[in-house]
């Protein structure tokens, strides 16, 4: 099987690279507890992958595979996700009833963050549906995590779905807690030590 070519991807690409990371998370548990409906989901997901990986496309770090066929978007060392752009998204879209637990959930988030060393963070990977076990997310995974080997810096993600922490296991990253707050499904954060 031929290695899946990665790309960098620029500005021009944000909007095709958005609707991809959309439709790949159109089954996630955490994204769906947070928008449940679809119509709300299809209208708050791309505004909230812009703002949460967005900043990756100033940085070249906005990476897909096989012409749009899945993405990755990392954020490197002292860049952040847009917070504003985030709370003011969850607070015009998110439902009454889980705004506490999403409030105490997103809290915990930022605890697992290495705080001590510079870290490269990937607020959000995916792949097109009709694309999925084609090895297109460990493509991505060693393209990044490459670099981050050549820069001796950790790498640092919470994976949402349960099904994907082996595939971030299988590429050096550990488990280091559980991020979870009533109704919420159960967030994984997860780190990974450079390989020289």
């Amino acid at each position: 099987m031929a290695i899946p070519s990665i790309e960098t991807g620029r500005d021009a690409d944000r909007d095709r690279i958005i609707h991809l990371i959309t439709l790949a998370f159109a089954a996630d548990p955490v994204v769906r507890w947070i928008w449940p409906g679809a119509d709300t989901y299809l209208e708050a997901m791309p505004q909230f992958t812009a703002a949460f990986g967005g900043r990756a496309f100033e940085h070249g770090s906005a990476l897909y595979a096989e012409n749009f066929r899945a993405a990755a978007l990392w954020l490197p060392s002292g860049v952040e996700p847009d917070r504003e752009a985030l709370e003011m998204l969850m607070e015009e879209t998110m439902a009454p009833e889980i705004m506490e637990d999403a409030i105490s959930f997103f809290g915990q988030l930022t605890e697992f963050h290495p705080h001590d060393r510079p870290y490269w963070y990937l607020p959000l990977i995916g792949a097109d549906p009709a694309w999925t076990g084609r090895g297109l997310g460990s493509a991505l995974m060693k393209h990044a995590l490459g670099r981050c080997d050549e820069e001796g810096k950790i790498a640092y993600l919470e994976s949402s779905n349960p099904r994907n922490i082996s595939l971030y296991e299988r590429h050096g990253f550990e488990m280091m807690g559980r991020i979870q707050a009533g109704s919420s499904p159960v967030m994984t954060p997860m780190i990974r030590e450079p390989r020289r």
